[in-house]
């Protein structure tokens, strides 16, 4: 009998983190360039404890989440600072914590202080640092991340270089969310953050936006599993539990 609590209470725990994970994804379904998780293996964990060491039970990791980087839909907007990523391109941002992270996200806009950041409010980072607009002039975004300024007050306007967008290939990156949503080398390779861009070159397209790549009736079939199987375990360890007090008044009338 304890053997058989323990593995069905050790089942519905291990999906825990795998709701949570699929209610996180699902939430974020409308999200610009939100990437999915991928699902992560569980691992044979040891319960210690009194009695013998025979309880053993699969368990997830809940601090590690891989990011999926498969495309999502795009969507034309026309606005010349909406920007999809291609490939595995991420776009490098500045952190809470001041260290560099990434995103898949593009609808970039100029702050009130002139600088160039995220819809969600961080900074975007170019190669030389946070990237600062002039005021009044028109922005422009290339495939290649230059990002271009030009004054309309002007008769025949040659557009200034103002900043190189900080681009990186990921395909050779295992990425990470992060507690505030960017992401991160799983393995720090540099001390502020940044990784070692892969072969192909950062690319982006302007004019669009990438919409996350979750499939929502995928996630709610996931779901509805993942909830009918918990229900399953909660009704073995409750049968069980039956089982174990019908056998203790059966030992105590003898």
């Amino acid at each position: 009998m304890d053997r058989l609590v323990y593995t069905s209470l050790g089942a519905a725990t291990s999906q825990e983190f795998n709701r949570i994970q699929l209610t996180s994804d699902l939430a974020n379904v409308s999200t610009t360039g939100y990437k999915r998780s991928s699902s992560n293996t569980p691992v044979t964990g040891e319960l210690r404890g009194p009695g013998f060491p025979t309880r053993f039970q699969p368990m997830i990791p809940s601090d590690v989440e891989v990011v999926d980087l498969s495309p999502g839909s795009l969507v034309a907007t026309g606005n010349p600072l909406d920007l999809a990523m291609q490939d595995a391109t991420v776009l490098a941002v500045q952190a809470a914590d001041g260290n560099l992270a990434f995103t898949r996200r593009g609808d970039l806009r100029v702050n009130p202080a002139g600088l160039l950041e995220t819809g969600n409010g961080f900074l975007v980072r170019g190669t030389g640092g946070p990237i600062s607009a002039p005021a009044g002039f028109q922005l422009r975004v290339t495939d290649d991340g230059g990002v271009y300024a030009t004054d309309p007050n002007v008769e025949a306007p040659v557009p200034e270089l103002i900043g190189q967008l900080l681009l990186r290939d990921a395909s050779g990156t295992r990425l990470i969310r992060r507690v505030d949503g960017l992401y991160e080398p799983a393995v720090q390779q540099q001390a502020n953050g940044d990784f070692t861009s892969g072969p192909a070159p950062g690319r982006v397209s302007s004019g669009a936006l990438e919409g996350s790549n979750i499939n929502p009736i995928e996630v709610m079939v996931t779901l509805l599993d993942l909830y009918r199987s918990f229900e399953t375990q909660m009704k073995i360890i409750k049968n069980t539990e039956e089982i174990d007090r019908d056998g203790s008044r059966l030992m105590s009338l003898n």
